[in-house]
C-alpha cells in the first residue's frame, strides 16, 4: 500500500465518518472513482488514473523477486484495494 493510502487508512482508523464514507464507496456505482472523491474531500488528492497505477505497481511487483518472480500472476494473491478494505475493518 502506497503512503497516501497508508494516511488515509490511518486517518479513517479514527474518524468514523471518513471510514464509513469510505465503505459505503464500495457499493457505488463506479467504486474507484467514488473512493477518489471521497479521498479528496478528507485532503488526500487522488484520481482514479493514480489508483490504477497503484494497482498495476503492486501487481508487478508481487511478480518480482530475486530469482525472476512468477512467470504469470497467481488467481488469490489479494490486491491493494482489498486489503485496504481488509486492514480498514
Amino acid at each position: 500500500m502506497n503512503e497516501k493510502l497508508a494516511q488515509i487508512l490511518k486517518e479513517a482508523r479514527h474518524n468514523p465518518d471518513l471510514k464509513q464514507k469510505l465503505i459505503e464507496t464500495k457499493s457505488a456505482k463506479d467504486p474507484m472513482a467514488a473512493f477518489c472523491e471521497v479521498a479528496t474531500e478528507a485532503g488526500y488528492e487522488m484520481t482514479v488514473g493514480e489508483l490504477f497505477e497503484i494497482g498495476e505497481e503492486y501487481a508487478s511487483n508481487l511478480l518480482k523477486s530475486c530469482n525472476g518472480g512468477a512467470v504469470y500472476p497467481i488467481d488469490d494473491w489479494g490486491d491493494w484495494y482489498e486489503d485496504f478494505f481488509a486492514a480498514l475493518k
